[in-house]
């Protein structure tokens, strides 16, 4: 089983520039929960809601994609929301109400234990950078990696108004990246992160602190990926008609995870030594989820069967 540990929030979209904003439950944590379940793995949602009314939103939307709200903390602060934007292009920029809200308060003792059955878990986006939970969630990181017994998978999904001055980013980053086993990142969170820094030798320098396997995906470009004993081995992206990019990279992550658990590789000291073939159909899932999304409305992940007819009809072109 997964667990993903993170913010559910709500998304106020707004698809028209100058028009009104909609509530749409989000966080990429959350997504990337519901892809995963949604892709036919029982996965787990480590997620601090309101109990208020917002909060009642996000809380439906999660039981309404079968993800048990037994593993989520019920607390009295606040709804995270998001303001989103579409440019011409139908990417989406981000505007956040954070200040006292309730993804960001973990605690240790919180995250003391984890699901029953746990075997791989995932974090990143907005809860790693603020505190005082992301220093809480940064402790429970390395204490589990050191213990040898989940897969890590981190996101950093950096979003350059909440994390700070950048060197700090970059210091917290690298922490979490050394204690991953599987790391991904866009390319615009590393060209935010390093602007000074060729992408190639950011993914080489990742490679060499900790993780088996760095993806950095490059929009519709596709993604590379490496580790510390591997060429860097890059897939083609997909020509869809998008309606959005909302959830793409969330997308992505859950397919990744997805495939590599379907390898039976979801464990530390699995994915180092995969094959090339074996990380091309990883990819090859990843990108194909996340292209699917990108043609739907808001952050929208197919399901598994879904996943297979569409890769069936492709398979034939």
């Amino acid at each position: 089983m997964f667990a993903v540990i993170g913010e559910a929030l709500l998304d106020m979209v707004q698809p028209d520039p100058g028009g009104a904003f909609l509530a749409k439950p989000g966080g990429g944590p959350m997504n990337i929960a519901i892809g995963l379940q949604r892709l036919a793995h029982p996965t787990a949602l480590m997620a601090r809601l309101s109990n208020g009314p917002l909060g009642e939103i996000v809380r439906h939307h999660i039981e309404s994609n079968e993800l048990d709200l037994g593993t989520c903390v019920s607390t009295g602060d606040q709804t995270t929301l998001a303001f989103a934007s579409l440019d011409e292009q139908r990417r989406a920029s981000y505007e956040f109400y954070v200040h006292g809200t309730a993804d960001w308060g973990w605690t240790d003792a919180e995250l003391s234990v984890f699901p029953e059955g746990t075997r791989a878990v995932h974090t990143g986006s907005v809860a790693a950078f603020l505190a005082p939970g992301a220093d809480a969630l940064l402790r429970l990181w390395q204490r589990t990696r050191r213990q040898g017994q989940l897969l890590l998978s981190f996101d950093p999904n950096v979003r350059p108004a909440l994390v700070g001055e950048r060197d700090d980013a970059v210091a917290r980053v690298e922490r979490f990246v050394a204690a991953s086993h599987v790391v991904k990142a866009s390319d615009e969170d590393l060209g935010w992160l390093y602007p000074d820094t060729a992408l190639p030798e950011v993914l080489r320098r990742w490679s060499t602190l900790g993780p088996e396997l760095v993806v950095m995906t490059r929009g519709p470009a596709g993604c590379v990926a490496t580790g510390p004993s591997r060429n860097p081995l890059e897939s083609s992206g997909r020509v869809v008609d998008v309606v959005d990019t909302i959830g793409a990279g969330d997308a992505f992550e859950s397919g990744l995870l997805s495939a590599i658990a379907d390898l039976g590789r979801a464990a530390p000291g699995a994915v180092k030594d995969v094959s090339d073939g074996d990380l091309t159909s990883i990819l090859d899932r990843a990108i194909t989820v996340s292209a699917m999304t990108c043609q739907r409305e808001g952050a929208d992940p197919p399901t598994r069967v879904q996943y297979d007819e569409y890769s069936a009809v492709v398979a034939t072109q």
